[in-house]
């Protein structure tokens, strides 16, 4: 398989690499055969892409959002949801109830490969396009109208992996874009923090590519400030779920508890 990706969108091989690795083991907290598969296709050096912290960091994450998403599915059965920078992202998978449909959008060269990888899915459509732009809005909206009839459909977007490498402007206009064309919806983000931008020289993976972070906030609620009518409901460290499975994660936890990622939910109406 060739591999032809850009700087950022060359990061959607860190999980890749460690859902992988994570899937092999006997009791997988995650598991992602198109990851393996993918891996084993490529035929890549995973070493720099599975480091200790990266891995216990991506596969909490992964736990979480999971969890997330499948309480949303839960309280919305016929939800769409909007997979924002979806890499080669397996989630639908894993919480599919039968009912939502699901939207896998990214760059043009990210979405060229993951067509390689994915086979075509019921409920299932890829998309180009930027989230910085409105270009992709038409086709969720098509979906949301069908599935609301004269209400509208509830809608979450997924934001994984995404902010960090957004300055907060462009954030902002991200937000702006969801605002604008989705008159209500569900965000949840994952957030990192400006310690993270200011030393991501060592950060233990991200390294190993040229992508570059461009913006960290140490609270949700600085997101939120970003676009009025956007609400942050709450806000949750990976290390919520690290600590649990390691003593190395318990120790990151304990010695450095505002380093980690977090995941952010918000909401407008």
């Amino acid at each position: 398989m060739e591999l032809k990706l850009g700087d950022v969108q060359t990061t959607a091989l860190i999980p890749v690499a460690i859902k992988a690795s994570e899937s092999l083991r006997p009791n997988a907290r995650v598991r992602d055969d198109v990851a393996v598969k993918m891996i084993e296709a490529l035929g890549i050096d995973t070493a720099p892409y599975d480091k200790f912290l990266s891995h216990e960091g991506v596969i909490a994450r992964t736990v979480m959002l999971d969890r997330m998403v499948k309480d949303f599915v839960a309280q919305n059965p016929d939800a769409v949801i909007v997979n924002m920078g979806a890499g080669f992202d397996n989630r639908f998978s894993r919480v599919d109830n039968g009912k939502i449909f699901w939207f896998d959008l990214d760059l043009p060269d990210s979405i060229a490969l993951r067509k390689k990888v994915f086979e075509e899915r019921e409920r299932v459509q890829m998309i180009e396009g930027s989230v910085l732009e409105d270009g992709w809005v038409g086709a969720v909206q098509k979906e949301i109208k069908k599935r609301g009839g004269e209400k509208t459909a509830p809608v979450l977007f997924l934001a994984e992996g995404l902010f960090m490498y957004f300055t907060l402007e462009e954030i902002a206009t991200l937000l702006k874009v969801l605002k604008d064309n989705f008159q209500s919806g569900t965000l949840i983000a994952e957030q990192n923090n400006p310690m993270m931008v200011k030393n991501q020289k060592y950060h233990d993976t991200v390294k190993a590519t040229n992508a570059v972070f461009k913006s960290g906030t140490w609270s949700g609620q600085e997101i939120a400030a970003l676009c009025p009518g956007m609400t942050l409901v709450e806000e949750h460290s990976f290390n919520e779920e690290m600590k649990k499975h390691s003593f190395g994660g318990w120790l990151f936890a304990a010695l450095l508890p505002k380093m980690n990622d977090r995941w952010a939910s918000f909401v407008w109406q």
